[in-house]
């Protein structure tokens, strides 16, 4: 999938990972930043890598569920 992607991009020499069409979000309001965060630490669940957010190692999710994550999180 990445090696399709990146042969359809001229800038890019093998592989890529991001979309190359994102635009931004603004988050103006409480209730969008945490749809989106909910979003993002759904999306190794809904790809099938994890069976619950909190369980994909590189996902600040752990730290929303208190566990301790890779890294360091301000909590929302």
């Amino acid at each position: 999938m990445m090696q399709r992607a990146g042969q359809m991009n001229s800038n890019v020499k093998q592989r890529q990972l991001w979309q190359q069409n994102n635009q931004p979000v603004e988050l103006w309001s409480n209730k969008v930043i945490s749809e989106k965060l909910n979003y993002i630490h759904n999306n190794p669940v809904e790809a099938g890598f994890a069976e619950e957010t909190h369980h994909w190692k590189y996902s600040s999710a752990k730290n929303y569920a208190g566990e301790l994550g890779q890294l360091p999180v301000e909590l929302l």
